[in-house]
This record gives C-alpha cells, structure tokens and sequence, in this order.
C-alpha cells in the first residue's frame, strides 16, 4: 500500500511538473512572439522634417522599442530621387524594427493600408503670396490626400498634421475623411508645449523632465496660449506650482508668452532653416503618448476636435490639455480659467474661425 502511494505521488509530482511547464512554454511563446507591424505614413518625406522623422521611427521614438513598422514616406515627383536616397539610407542603418519601406510619388500607394499617418507635407508660404494663396494650395492638398485616406488607410488610422496651418489642414481632412473617426484626426501642438516645457526648465534651473502639466490652448500660431497657471515642479519637497517658483507674473504674462510664440521664427533666424529636428521628435511624442498613453497625472497639449470644452466652438481643431490612455485622448476638464486666460484663449479661437472661413472659401 505505501509503496503504491510512493508511486501516485510521483506521478502526481511528474504531472504538475509537466503542467507548469507547458503553462510556462505557453506565457514565454506570447512573451516571444513579434508584434504584428504598423504601417506609418509620412508624407512630405523628402523634407527636412521627413529625414529628421523617418529614422525616429524606425528606432522605436515613436511606438516603443519592440513594435515593428513599416514607412511609407510620399512626395512630390520633382523630389522623387531625394525620397529614394532616403529610403536607402533607411535601409543602410539597418534598423532592427523597420520592415518594409515604400517610397513613392502615388498618393493612393502611400495611403494603403496606413496605420498612422504623419502629414508632413505642404505648401509653405513663399515671398509675395499672400495668406489666401497658401491657404488655397493647403486646402486642395489636404482635400486630395483626404480622399486618398479614407478609400486606402486602415479603418482605425490615426492621423497627425503637421504642415502648417497644421489645425486648418486637419480641419479640412476631418470634413473630406468622413469615414475616419474624428477623434482620430489631431494636428501637431506637441511642439510648442514641448517649447514651453524647455523654457520653464531654464528659467528655474530643473531637468525639463522635473516640469509637467503646461498647456497650449488652440492655434499653431503665433495667437497660441502657452499656459503655466497649472503647471507644477517636483521637486525635494512635493510638487510645486510653477506659479510659485518663478514669483514673476510679468515674465509669465509676456517674455515667456512671446518666447513660446516666436521660437520657430527665432530658430529660422538662427539657423536659416525652419525646425526639423524639434517638430520631429514632438510629433514621435504626440503619437508615442496617443497610442501608449500618458503618464498618471499629466497631461499633454494636442490639437484635437473641439466637443465645446472651454466654451470654445465645436468643430474647430483647437489645442487643448488631454491625457491618452488605451489609443484615445480625453480633454482634461474642470480647469479654473482667469479673465488673462479667457481672453487670449478666445483670441486665437477667433483667428482659427476666420482661418476656417478662408480655407472653405478657397475650396468652393
């Protein structure tokens, strides 16, 4: 009889050993096996924004370092052998994630199959166009490129435009991409609250990392609102308000607010070229949080469709303060707004309504 139970109980142990073994090998094969890859569109790739961009992406500084993606980078004919040389750049850096690369002229072959697309590509304003001739040209762009995403993109894409006027361009993308989810269509404001970051991190002398919850609210523009009223610092005591530590209202109020507003203009003047490298990297932000997520407790500044939050009108893409979580975007509400706020708020929705109004005027 012992030796029977001898007998049962090592059968018993080789099974649960083998048990916890297949157990193991099967949460190791989810752990092991490779993501499916994303397709990311880049449009305007040929640029200086485009190759700063391209192999941020294929690095993982947008979608993390162990999802796989395939570029799709479009331009125009006349930069057509500029985008090859860049596609056989991507190819020499030998990037683990990239698998696949499209470089290509056809907005149709661009578009197909897209999982994100970053509108890079425009037209910028030359010498001796006035504002109604960029905004016609932008609009016939985005109207085209509108039509080509919602026959050919996934139906889930996410798209950011960054090509100014960046929340224009969305605006017009939104109306001619019906099919797209309009929660899905953002246009790029990262950088600018990147911007704002950077400035308070040199003026209280912190790791920009330390700063968190600025906002910019609405227009891409020189009217946007860099807003520290509920910024914070972490600091060896807690957090603390931006507010407190700087102790100088006049500089928030103007020279921070300026500073924000005309930075690219000072990096053009500085450099003779616009910003590449900046918007680049706040664009892998703005998708990086958007599909992964935001921190606890922070928010971050998107252009997004306005629900009337901030009694600002619907319909516009407007920046407001967000948090992501799980692929969606959510605006931060129940923020106290002071007379200062509401009025600079208001006045770059204005701008943005008669920025509508002209853009529609040039399509019809």
């Amino acid at each position: 009889m012992d030796q029977f139970l001898s007998v049962e109980k090592a059968v018993v142990l080789v099974g649960c050993v083998y048990l916890s073994w297949r157990i193991i090998k099967h949460i190791w094969s989810f752990l092991d096996v490779e993501k499916e890859p994303l397709t990311v569109l880049v449009t305007g790739a040929a640029g200086q924004i485009g190759y700063a961009l391209v192999p941020m992406i294929a690095r993982g500084a947008m979608l993390g370092p162990n999802q796989p993606v395939i570029i799709h980078m479009l331009d125009i004919e006349p930069n057509a052998e500029v985008l090859n040389g860049v596609k056989m750049e991507l190819i020499d850096a030998a990037f683990p994630l990239l698998k696949g690369v499209v470089a290509t002229t056809d907005v149709v072959e661009a578009c197909n199959g897209v999982n994100i697309a970053v509108m890079v590509g425009g037209s910028p304003r030359k010498e001796g166009m006035e504002r109604k001739d960029v905004a016609s040209r932008n609009a016939s762009i985005y109207k085209a490129q509108a039509s080509a995403l919602e026959q050919y993109a996934a139906p889930d894409c996410k798209v950011l435009v960054v090509a100014n006027p960046a929340n224009t361009n969305a605006l017009i993308l939104k109306e001619f991409a019906p099919s797209i989810p309009e929660k899905n269509i953002t246009c790029l404001t990262r950088l600018d609250h990147n911007r704002a970051l950077g400035q308070i991190s040199e003026r209280l002398n912190v790791h920009v990392s330390d700063v968190k919850n600025v906002i910019i609210w609405g227009n891409h523009s020189s009217t946007q609102y860099p807003d520290v009223n509920h910024a914070t610092v972490s600091t060896n005591a807690g957090q603390k308000s931006v507010k407190e530590l700087v102790g100088d209202d006049k500089w928030l109020k103007t020279e921070f607010i300026t500073t924000v507003q005309q930075r690219g203009t000072a990096i053009i003047k500085a450099r003779k070229l616009s910003s590449a490298l900046s918007a680049a990297s706040s664009a892998c932000d703005h998708i990086h949080d958007w599909v992964i997520g935001t921190p606890k407790d922070t928010w971050v500044s998107m252009g997004v469709p306005s629900d009337g939050s901030y009694g600002i009108p619907p319909g516009l893409i407007y920046s407001f303060p967000v948090t992501c979580e799980k692929g969606e975007w959510s605006i931060v509400q129940g923020l106290k707004i002071d007379e200062f706020s509401r009025e600079k708020m208001d006045a770059t929705a204005k701008e943005l309504m008669e920025e509508k109004s002209l853009a529609f005027s040039c399509l019809n």
